[in-house]
C-alpha cells in the first residue's frame, strides 16, 4: 500500500520548520525503513499553508506547480540548516465562519490523492487540522511557536532559538544603555502567554520583566526603578511581553486589525512603558520592539534536534494509523496527543511557581 503525504506549515515563521519538513521526508522515504513496513509513502509539500489547499486548482498543472512541491531526501538535504519555512505560509483559516471554504479544502484533498496532511503551526494552524481529522481526514499536527504556549507538550519549535536572539539582543543594547545611562524597555512577542519575556529576560539578567499573566502597576515598575537608581549601575533594561496588561486595563493594541483567525494586533506596550517612566522619574528611556527578529535567524542546536524528532516521530504516528494527534514532548520524551485536547487551551506561565510578583522577575527560589 502507498500513502501521499502533504506536509504544510502555517501561521508565523520561525526556526527549526525546514528541519521539521527534511525529518518528515526523510523519514518517510528512507529506503532502509521502507522494507520494514507494510505501507510505503511519498511526499508533496504543500506552499502557503492551508491557502495553498484552498486556492489550488488540483486539475490545472499550473496551479499545482504553483501550490505544491515533490519532495525527496535530495531536495531536503539541506533544509534544516536554515531558519524560515521553504513552503511559505499563511494565516489562512479554512473554517472562518466569514468565508467558510472547508468544503474545497476538504475536496481538494481529495482530488489530489493525499492520505494524510502533515500540520506544523500553534494552536490556529491545529485547530484546523483537528477539524479536518474530525470530518474524516487524516491528520498529524506538529508544535510549533516561538511563544511555547501549546498545552500537551514541553517544548514547541522555534522557542529556544527566539529565546536566544532575545538574549543576543539585549546583550548588544547594554553597552548603549551603559553608556548614556539609559533604561531600555524591550518589547518580545508573547500575546497571552509570557515564557518568550520571562526566560529572555532571565538568561539576560533583565532587572524587571512583565508578563501578560501578571498585570503590573506602574508606579511599582517606577518604584523598582529609583530603588535601584545609584545602588549598582546606571542603567537598568526592562523585558515586556506585547501581550503584558497595565493593572486594570486590557493589552495595547498596535491598530485595528483583525487576522482570519480573529486575533488584533498586539503592540506599542514597551514604548508605552517607556514614556511613562520619563514621566514619572525623569529618567532617560528608551524602548526597542524587537518583532519578527525573534523569529529570523538559523536554527539553535535545540531547535535542529527538537525538529528531527519531532519529524520522525510525525511518521511513525502515520504508520500505527495515530491519527487527530500532536507530536509532542513530556516528562523529555518523545509522545503524543489528541488534539482535540490542545484546541482553546493555553500553557501560560505559572505566576505562583515561576513568577515574583514584588520584583517583576523571575523567582529567586527554586523549590
Amino acid at each position: 500500500m502507498k500513502m501521499r503525504i502533504a506536509v504544510l506549515t502555517g501561521g508565523g515563521d520561525c526556526p527549526g520548520l525546514n528541519g521539521v519538513i527534511k525529518w518528515v521526508t526523510k523519514s518517510a522515504l528512507d529506503q532502509k525503513i521502507v522494507e520494514k513496513r507494510s505501507v510505503s509513502f511519498d511526499v508533496v509539500g504543500v506552499k502557503e499553508g492551508w491557502r495553498g489547499l484552498v486556492d489550488i486548482d488540483p486539475d490545472d498543472a499550473k496551479s499545482r506547480e504553483t501550490f505544491l512541491n515533490p519532495l525527496n531526501e535530495e531536495i531536503v538535504r539541506t533544509w534544516d540548516r536554515y531558519g524560515g519555512t521553504n513552503l511559505g505560509t499563511s494565516r489562512t483559516n479554512p473554517f472562518n465562519p466569514k468565508n467558510d471554504r472547508s468544503e474545497k479544502l476538504i475536496d481538494n484533498i481529495k482530488k489530489l490523492g493525499i492520505d494524510v496532511v502533515v500540520a506544523i503551526g500553534g494552536e490556529d494552524t491545529l485547530g484546523v487540522a483537528y477539524k479536518l481529522h474530525k470530518l474524516g481526514v487524516k491528520t498529524v499536527g506538529i508544535p510549533k511557536t516561538i511563544d511555547n504556549d501549546l498545552t500537551g507538550t514541553e517544548y514547541s519549535l522555534g522557542f529556544d532559538t527566539a529565546v536566544n536572539v532575545i538574549t543576543e539582543e539585549i546583550d548588544r543594547l547594554r553597552t548603549t544603555a551603559g553608556s548614556h545611562s539609559r533604561i531600555f524597555v524591550v518589547e518580545t512577542m508573547g500575546r497571552h502567554a509570557g515564557w518568550l519575556a520571562l526566560h529572555g529576560g532571565e538568561a539576560s539578567g533583565a532587572y524587571i520583566i512583565l508578563i501578560p499573566e501578571h498585570p503590573f502597576d506602574m508606579n511599582k515598575v517606577c518604584s523598582l526603578l529609583s530603588e535601584r537608581k545609584g545602588r549598582e549601575i546606571n542603567y537598568s533594561i526592562i523585558v515586556v511581553s506585547e501581550g503584558a496588561k497595565i493593572a486594570g486595563n486590557h493589552e495595547i493594541l498596535k491598530d485595528n486589525k483583525i487576522d482570519d483567525f480573529g486575533h488584533v494586533t498586539l503592540g506599542g506596550v514597551a514604548s508605552y512603558v517607556s514614556n511613562e517612566i520619563e514621566k514619572r522619574t525623569g529618567f532617560e528611556s528608551k524602548s526597542i520592539v524587537l518583532s519578527h527578529l525573534q523569529r529570523g535567524g538559523t536554527p539553535s542546536a535545540h531547535d535542529r534536534l527538537m525538529a528531527r524528532w519531532f519529524g520522525i516521530s510525525a511518521v511513525d504516528m502515520i504508520t500505527n494509523d495515530d491519527f487527530g494527534r500532536m507530536v509532542s514532548l513530556s516528562r523529555g520524551e518523545i509522545t503524543s496527543v489528541p488534539m482535540k485536547e490542545i484546541i482553546n487551551k493555553l500553557k501560560l506561565v505559572d505566576v505562583e511557581k515561576y513568577y515574583d510578583t514584588d520584583r517583576y522577575n523571575g523567582r529567586r527560589s527554586i523549590l
